[in-house]
């Protein structure tokens, strides 16, 4: 028996592998803040195979709401899961506008979500489960075009790397998620957009990394060449670049 909690559920990706985790026979809480469209989505995923899926109120700006949804899962037997789809990405435009921005963002994509994990940790260390945390290949190297976005998503990618040392020492479990560009409201008509994965695929992606235990995915898998190309660009060429 598995229990899933999805963060930021109303999201194209996380919808997906929602679905996914439903046709699998799991239970599945979908948190967020828009808590008629995620009762409507958990109306569907118990229409694909969940055993029971509930819509929970959740918000990575606000730490009150953490609580309620670990209660939840305490409340559930067998092992515990989460998978951290949240995020927030104003265009970097925006931010150098207001940087006040700067707080929202970090707080959505890096310390709201590293919070919540640490809360669940103790959980998980003592029933089992895999976390899944869902950064960006904009962590991998500071971009002009996003670089306050990628710093936060850096963050998070090296706390998920810390949680999992310390988890696989109970014998649980986390993959780190790097997507490139994906299908998804946030990138909706942001300019430069090559190669747009669906949301399903990632989802599928996603699903299989969990089962063979992966440490960290870049998907789809050809944004690891990418990247790896784009870490090796020399810092005096890449700092006149303008991506």
């Amino acid at each position: 028996m598995s229990s899933w909690i999805i963060l930021g559920a109303t999201s194209s990706m996380a919808r997906a592998f929602a679905r996914n985790r439903a046709e699998a026979g799991e239970t599945v809480f979908v948190a967020g803040r828009d808590m008629d469209d995620l009762a409507g989505l958990a109306t569907d995923l118990e229409a694909r195979g969940a055993p029971r899926a509930q819509a929970i109120a959740f918000d990575a700006l606000d730490p009150a709401s953490f609580a309620p949804a670990i209660a939840a899962l305490e409340a559930t037997e067998g092992k515990v899961n989460a998978a951290v789809f949240v995020g927030l990405m104003p265009s970097q435009a925006e931010i150098d506008a207001d940087p006040a921005l700067i707080d929202r963002v970090s707080q959505a994509n890096y310390a709201g979500p590293a919070r919540f994990l640490h809360e669940l940790a103790p959980l998980i260390e003592a029933r089992g489960g895999t976390v899944v945390g869902v950064t960006s290949v904009a962590g991998d190297r500071g971009r002009f075009s996003n670089y306050v976005y990628g710093s936060a998503k850096a963050g998070f990618a090296t706390y998920l790397s810390g949680l999992r040392n310390r988890l696989n020492r109970k014998g649980a479990h986390v993959v780190t998620v790097k997507p490139g560009f994906v299908d998804t409201s946030m990138t909706w008509g942001v300019e430069g957009m090559f190669l747009v994965a669906a949301p399903a695929d990632v989802a599928s992606s996603i699903a299989k990394a969990v089962e063979k235990k992966k440490n960290v995915i870049y998907t789809p898998g050809f944004w690891w060449l990418i990247m790896t190309i784009i870490k090796l660009v020399p810092e005096r060429i890449f700092k006149k670049l303008s991506f």
